[in-house]
């Protein structure tokens, strides 16, 4: 069996190469072309996308659209877990405006190289993106406002940490806005492995309630998950919203 580090250099490295052929023009899919058959899979979960640059547009392999939820506001500062081509981050940047900023976290080299690229084409100022694992998220205790991150989580071996990490950036009455792939409470275990494999969730997926028991573990208040597609199995994507609480 493949140890950890491993397992999580597979997960980057698979990325990666996705990165690398959406450099080269081509259109990666890191799931089964069929996973998400209503449309909120990748670019399609936007319903506007503007000017941003195409090759943002086909690197999109989330499942859902966490800023429609996020709620930002002019002059915040968002992070984006596993930012990927960086289209939420270039979004969020829009948002909150030439005050505000908008970091990115991924941990393949090549992901960053095309976020960057991406960031110069769309002439976003406002973005920085670093380098990084979501389990060690290199930005001091409460700095940022906002964290989102779109079909990301579930990659992670330790999703509690993940959280943790996310919580302690947050300032207080900070906001978490997600999209995730969660898994029905009562699916059959081989079942999920095997809608698991297909929708890509290499390293599975969290029930409502574990995502629930997670949250309220770290710290977060304000817990609410609502399913948005189906994508078979008894897997689902889902918008995961909460917040760390104020003074």
């Amino acid at each position: 069996m493949n140890e950890p580090g491993d397992r999580r250099e597979i997960t980057v490295q698979r990325y990666s190469g996705l990165a690398q052929l959406a450099l080269a023009g081509g259109a990666p899919l890191d799931c089964e072309a069929d996973a998400f058959t209503d449309g909120c899979f990748g670019a399609a979960a936007y319903p506007e996308t503007g000017d941003i640059p195409e090759a943002a547009l086909r690197a999109s392999l989330g499942c859902g659209n966490p800023l429609a939820v996020a709620d930002l506001r002019e002059g915040e500062t968002v992070l984006d877990l596993g930012s990927g081509g960086g289209l939420d981050v270039l979004l969020s940047a829009r948002r909150v405006g030439p005050t505000g900023r908008a970091y990115g976290l991924d941990a393949s080299s090549d992901m960053l190289t095309l976020a960057r690229t991406n960031a110069r084409q769309a002439g976003a100022d406002n973005v920085e993106f670093l380098h990084g694992h979501i389990e060690e998220i290199p930005l001091a205790d409460g700095a940022v406002d906002v964290v989102i991150s779109n079909c990301v989580i579930n990659l992670s071996l330790d999703k509690r940490r993940v959280l943790a990490e996310a919580f302690r950036v947050l300032r207080q009455g900070g906001r978490l806005g997600i999209s995730d792939v969660i898994a029905d409470d009562e699916t059959d275990p081989t079942a999920r492995a095997a809608a698991e494999r297909r929708v890509g969730c290499a390293n599975g997926t969290l029930t409502t309630r574990e995502y629930e028991r997670l949250l309220q573990g770290v710290g977060f208040t304000g817990i609410r998950i609502t399913p948005t597609s189906d994508a078979g199995g008894g897997l689902r994507s889902a918008i995961v919203q909460a917040s760390r609480p104020g003074t």
